[in-house]
């Protein structure tokens, strides 16, 4: 099974006299801040530099200068976090994107913004604007209502769900499942007392563990739905185009065929669950020999969730520099991929 689109030869590496890997761009969402992400790009990459100078004007705030010195309760706030992530994901892909050459992309949660402006779907300019109307909408639906996002480590999602239900039923509580990252890790979002009420219930399940989430609101949850008229205003105001490769809709974990069918899934990914081990395993199927994460955590947010994949292909984590001009190397040989 491929990942929907026709397959494509492996690319020549006219440099080397050898084919180049086949590699996957993935971008990971929001909770991915921190106060000093992207500088170190922004300094050694021009293109990177060029980038947050290009993200400032658009945005009309100095937007390096809020990554780099905050404060850290203002970066957490969702209507500059998710401009912030936006930029420094596509800052590290830009420094690398003279030797990187994907063949399909995915991002988690507003990620795939990213992915999309790789793809040659939407301008840089246009996905940015996006993205703040985004931010600000949600913003202001979470100051309407107290919400809280956890991450549930360890508990089937057949229970996950079913304390989920039991909790809402009781309460009458606006509860649900948010991110399906993986059959071991699924985040519930909804009002801050219930996500609090079925953490405990679950850690009484058999649940590992339960994270409380560095978010400021209950994303992907029907908290949101005071987000979905302005951000679908924004949507509808920009231009899209067919992706030239494969993105995978976090929606349904197919690849975006039509602008039209971007605009619907992008709109819907506001209230809707992440599907995000369904969206790696539709990744896995392109036939992949490297997966490449673009996010300010050096650690990775997403490829170790890829890694556990069965099938998975090799992963890369790039962060800053050093672990950029790492991948550059590594794929200069390709048996070291």
């Amino acid at each position: 099974m491929g990942c929907g689109y026709v397959e494509m030869e492996r690319h020549y590496n006219c440099r080397k006299g050898g084919l180049m890997p086949r590699v996957a761009a993935i971008f990971p969402g929001q909770g991915s801040q921190s106060v000093g992400m992207g500088g170190d790009i922004a300094r050694k990459s021009a293109q990177a530099g060029a980038l947050f100078d290009r993200a400032s004007a658009v945005l009309g705030y100095d937007l390096l200068a809020l990554t780099q010195d905050g404060p850290e309760e203002k970066l957490r706030e969702t209507q500059y976090s998710q401009p912030a992530i936006f930029v420094t994901n596509l800052a590290l892909y830009e420094a690398a994107r003279s030797f990187v050459r994907p063949v399909a992309s995915a991002g988690h949660s507003f990620g795939e913004l990213c992915s999309l402006t790789i793809s040659g779907a939407i301008s840089f300019d246009d996905a940015l604007r996006i993205v703040s109307e985004r931010g600000k909408a949600m913003q202001q639906a979470a100051e309407m209502a107290a919400g809280a996002m956890s991450a549930v480590l360890g508990l089937e999602a057949t229970e996950v769900r079913e304390v989920v239900e039991s909790i809402k039923f009781q309460t009458g509580a606006r509860l649900q499942l948010a991110n399906f990252n993986s059959p071991a890790q699924i985040v519930i979002s909804g009002e801050a007392g219930a996500v609090q009420q079925a953490g405990d219930a679950m850690l009484q399940a058999g649940a590992k563990r339960v994270v409380p989430l560095n978010v400021s609101g209950a994303w992907h949850s029907k908290l949101m739905e005071p987000a979905v008229p302005p951000f679908a205003r924004a949507v509808a105001s920009a231009h899209f185009s067919a992706p030239e490769f494969a993105v995978i809709s976090n929606v349904d974990a197919q690849p975006y065929r039509t602008a039209d069918e971007i605009r619907e899934k992008l709109v819907l990914s506001i209230t809707n669950e992440v599907r995000w081990h369904d969206t790696s395993e539709k990744l896995v199927a392109c036939g992949l020999d490297l997966v490449v994460e673009f996010g300010a955590d050096g650690r990775g947010v997403l490829t170790p969730l890829m890694k556990r994949l069965p099938g998975a292909p090799a992963v890369a984590a790039v962060s800053d520099w050093t672990s950029c001009e790492k991948l550059r190397l590594r794929l200069e040989e390709p048996a070291r991929v």
